[in-house]
């Protein structure tokens, strides 16, 4: 099982614009897509900053480093880093939307912690809706 956070708008009442379900940990959509992901969440700020570090650090191993081995490698742990740090970076983002964070829930995916959030399925010891 997964553990996902739910984050609801403050004063919202419709579940499908006012409720949103972020996964805890590694994010492999992120990492794999960077700026696309950023995009494809809503955080156009953050994707068209991605993209500009992405580009100038495509740059600098073009003109400066004139390694590609040393230019690859530096992009990988760019997008890795994205990769660990994006549920951080979205549950900041729905924040400063004016979500708050209500709970954590414990599931096999983010239907099915949704259908428990919803559900009001009963709290472990943890704090955790299992």
């Amino acid at each position: 099982m997964r553990v996902y956070s739910v984050h609801m708008r403050r004063g919202g009442r419709d579940p499908d614009r006012d409720l949103a379900i972020v996964r805890e940990g590694f994010s492999w959509p992120a990492f794999l897509f960077t700026f696309l992901w950023a995009a494809f969440n809503r955080m156009w700020l953050l994707a068209i900053i991605i993209f500009i570090i992405l580009g100038m650090l495509g740059l600098a191993g073009e003109f400066l480093l004139k390694d590609p081995l040393l230019d690859a490698v530096l992009s990988l742990l760019m997008t890795a880093a994205f990769g660990a740090v994006a549920a951080d970076l979205r549950r900041w983002w729905l924040d400063r939307q004016g979500f708050r964070e209500v709970t954590l829930i414990a599931a096999r995916n983010a239907d099915e912690a949704l259908q428990r959030f919803l559900d009001g399925a009963e709290i472990n010891e943890d704090g955790i809706f299992a």
